[in-house]
């Protein structure tokens, strides 16, 4: 950890270093200041000046120096204004204590550079490889779908709806086995169940239900609960696992219990491994985040853009048409390339059902429930420890 004697040499050191960057010809950083906060402490104000087109939205990459020398810094050491950023001045903060640079590594000449980006449509991580391991996480932009490196796409595959989907990302199993893939989800309005919701922030979600062989790389084993245990096991979803296994605990020690006790989760818990492995803060999505990922622009019972039940064959699993989990990606996405958001099984969210910590709220119906279970306003409580029926997950990482 840092002492008073590091930050004292910090707060020496740090000073406005300028910075510009073009993307796309169009977006450009300029009037970066760093400076250490006063009255001392480790926290450091990144200010900046983005100029762009007003209805552009871009990603702020920050690359950190020590002089010349390169400086590995995780993505978990800066805040603020750096996903989805408007034109005008904005701040990002930087956390040195979430760095591996102690007091023997004293940055003197510390700076950086802020590049403005598009942002990344999906994200990709390979779950065989560790924390800070060349090739683990890996950005795919909508140029790299146009110019076919991924496979193929789909363009605006739900009526009223434009988007841009990677459909090629069925076809290979590495993308439900050794590797998460996730979309990026901007913020937004719309109407759920309940009345008109605002999204703040973007977030990454997981196009697939997390699959028994994601579970595996992991958390080290499969889950013996599990009801399915065919030989294509590894690309069913994970099913019969408790908002306990995946979070942590109310009885643990430091105790979970989101909200209370922030983003924390257990060191051994599911999430708690997947952020030691990855060095990105994973979560389960809030009850709005899953909804609005759910319906993808459409405001029907499904996210097709229909209101009848006789439309869900293509999109979900359910009592009428499976006895049991079904491979991952086999059915129709929606119109953000989502898949199994109508059936397969429950997918368990951070929240409380009707507001009660004894309870956790589960959306999506599943593959022995009735289609009517499966609309995009379906919603339900299970108790924390519960492993009964067949409740999975997909985990987002949020956006700050």
């Amino acid at each position: 950890m840092y002492n008073w004697k590091s930050l004292v040499i910090w707060a020496g050191c740090l000073m406005g270093l300028p910075c510009c960057s073009v993307w796309a010809d169009e977006a450009a950083v300029t009037h970066v200041t760093v400076r250490q906060r006063w009255p001392w402490s480790r926290l450091v104000d990144i200010d900046y000046v983005l100029t762009c087109d007003p209805t552009q939205r871009v990603d702020i990459a920050v690359a950190g120096f020590n002089g010349d020398l390169p400086l590995d810094l995780p993505t978990g050491a800066f805040s603020g204004d750096q996903y989805g950023v408007a034109e005008g001045s904005h701040r990002i903060v930087f956390d040195p204590t979430q760095t591996a640079y102690t007091n023997s590594e004293v940055m003197t000449r510390f700076r950086v550079a802020l590049t403005p980006r598009a942002p990344a449509l999906y994200l990709i991580v390979d779950l065989t490889k560790v924390a800070g391991e060349g090739g683990q996480i890996e950005y795919v932009y909508e140029d790299d779908l146009a110019n076919g490196a991924y496979g193929t796409v789909a363009t605006n595959p739900v009526a009223g709806v434009t988007s841009v989907i990677w459909t090629g990302v069925t076809n290979g199993l590495t993308y439900k086995t050794d590797k998460l893939v996730l979309r990026r989800v901007h913020s937004g309005v719309f109407t759920s169940g309940t009345g008109a919701q605002a999204i703040t922030n973007d977030f990454y979600i997981e196009v697939f239900e997390l699959t028994q062989r994601q579970r595996y790389r992991i958390m080290g084993q499969y889950n013996d609960d599990s009801y399915y245990k065919g030989s294509d096991r590894d690309i069913h979803p994970e099913e019969r696992i408790s908002y306990n296994t995946i979070r942590g605990a109310t009885h643990d020690t430091p105790a979970i219990n989101w909200p209370y006790t922030g983003a924390s989760v257990g060191e051994t818990s599911l999430l708690g491994l997947l952020r030691a492995k990855t060095g990105l803060a994973f979560d389960l999505p809030t009850s709005m985040q899953w909804e609005y990922a759910c319906r993808a622009g459409t405001a029907t019972a499904f996210n097709s853009g229909s209101d009848s039940e006789s439309a869900l064959n293509e999109l979900g699993w359910h009592k009428g048409n499976s006895t049991t989990t079904c491979a991952v990606g086999l059915l129709r996405p929606n119109a953000w390339g989502i898949y199994d958001m109508h059936g397969n099984v429950e997918e368990l969210c951070l929240d409380g059902f009707n507001g009660a910590e004894t309870q956790r709220l589960r959306r999506n119906g599943s593959w022995y429930r009735q289609a009517s279970y499966c609309a995009a306003s379906y919603v339900a409580g299970v108790a924390p420890n519960a492993t009964g029926g067949s409740y999975g997950l997909r985990v987002v990482l949020p956006l700050p």
